[in-house]
């Protein structure tokens, strides 16, 4: 059976908490729907984070950004979503979410959400 969306992010330890390290994501086919005219939005969402005593499992990572694609959210509010849950989830010690959505009308959006220190050189 395919794997559906979920809203489950699945964690795993962390295998050298005692150590800062940044963890880089990018997801390039990002969707969910504009709220407005309920029209496709597509954008690349970028994660930074610095784990705490957990990290996020990729594919469930995946399954968590494929749950939007039918979610009708504003730009601001599905960026700041998406750092929310992946810091309640994983209680890192530093988070960005970049959420840098295509051209719509003219105007392209990004939107960015941090929370933590952020690490030297990061």
């Amino acid at each position: 059976m395919p794997p559906s969306p979920s809203s489950e992010l699945v964690t795993f330890p962390n295998p050298n908490p005692e150590r800062d390290y940044l963890i880089d994501f990018e997801c390039p086919e990002f969707t969910c729907l504009c709220p407005m005219t309920s029209q496709p939005d597509f954008a690349t969402i970028r994660i930074r984070y610095v784990p705490g005593a957990r990290c996020v499992e990729l594919k469930s990572l995946k399954l968590y950004l494929w749950s939007y694609r039918d979610q009708g959210a504003f730009h601001e509010a599905v960026t700041n979503r998406i750092h929310d849950d992946l810091a309640k989830a994983l209680e890192p010690r530093f988070c960005e979410v970049e959420g840098d959505f295509f051209v719509r009308g003219g105007i392209r959006t990004v939107v960015r959400v941090r929370s933590g220190e952020r690490p030297e050189g990061g």
